[in-house]
């Protein structure tokens, strides 16, 4: 099992995923810091059972999502551990960028698996990995990322 310090190092390396993945899933400011404690928690519970197979990445961005989804089924806030009290929870600057503002907004109309889809593949991951924090099958992200980016190009011309 990895040290606290790599999972803190990696933590501090990725956090950005965080932001976003709450971001594009969560409507309430005030939420933003209680869920990314919950996502760390989480992360740091889930943490013995990452086994490297894929990135450290690729598994935060699962933990983040499902903690997330999980998150707006029910309310509930697990405590988070006090060995966490030293990460910095502070929001970053604004994730998006003015220029791609219009685009994340399309994205956050999207149903919870489009929005997954579509956030993943811009952030560079490749449909395999994809597919392997969905559960879905490599042809199938390709099929749904089709109609996905059709979807967007219809939403952003207005149409």
């Amino acid at each position: 099992m990895a040290s606290e310090r790599e999972f803190t190092e990696q933590i501090e390396q990725n956090r950005g995923i965080i932001f976003k993945v709450i971001r594009l899933y969560v409507n309430h400011e005030e939420d933003d810091q209680d869920l990314f404690q919950e996502i760390l928690f989480q992360a740091w519970k889930s943490y013995p059972r990452f086994d490297g197979r894929s990135k450290f990445s690729t598994w935060l961005y699962r933990v983040g999502l499902n903690t997330v989804l999980t998150f707006k089924r029910r309310p509930k806030m697990v405590t988070p551990h006090e060995d966490m009290a030293s990460l910095d929870v502070s929001t970053p600057e604004k994730p998006f960028k003015d220029e791609s503002e219009s685009l994340y907004l399309a994205i956050r109309e999207l149903n919870e698996l489009d929005r997954m889809i579509i956030t993943l593949h811009l952030d560079g991951y490749e449909n395999e990995e994809v597919a392997e924090i969905t559960g879905l099958t490599k042809n199938n992200v390709a099929v749904k990322l089709h109609r996905i980016k059709d979807s967007l190009i219809q939403k952003l011309k207005g149409e």
